[in-house]
């Protein structure tokens, strides 16, 4: 039930920034719409570069994120796998872990979760463990405690 709550707290995340990027876009490309109709020579040219450039680096987050909604969306929220994999609510002496995309810390139905990709360095360390296994990071035993 929690990991449910964490899945689908994280898919709002995700939907929610794929939103806002979309009208960052649309308010972009109404400015440029607008710029097009100044006549003031270099600096209708700068400023339209500059738009240019400011899309191109909206559109590149934009794609980012919906690979990072791929990637959530394969995930199986159902699954209670044994050992830790993609998907893996994880819960540690320090903590808890949602193996699946790189989304930061939220409070979800009061507990604590971070979501992290199985690339990052602690992922990688908790892959394939057990329930009982433990993984050292930066000075810090991470013991698994439950594994949803």
């Amino acid at each position: 039930m929690l990991k449910q709550k964490i899945y689908n707290h994280y898919l709002q995340v995700i939907n929610d920034k794929v939103k806002s990027l979309q009208n960052i876009l649309a308010d972009l490309k109404e400015s440029g719409t607008n710029e097009t109709k100044s006549t003031a020579g270099d600096k209708h040219e700068t400023a339209l570069a500059m738009l240019q450039i400011e899309q191109a680096n909206i559109r590149a987050q934009l794609k980012e994120v919906l690979e990072q909604r791929v990637a959530l969306e394969k995930i199986n929220p159902a699954l209670s796998p044994v050992s830790i994999v993609n998907g893996s609510l994880v819960k540690t002496n320090l903590g808890y872990f949602f193996i699946s995309v790189a989304l930061g810390k939220a409070v979800v139905d009061g507990t604590t979760v971070i979501a992290l990709s199985q690339q990052s360095p602690l992922g990688k360390s908790l892959r394939g463990l057990k329930v009982g296994g433990s993984a050292d990071i930066n000075s810090k035993r991470y013991v698994i405690e439950n594994i949803e």
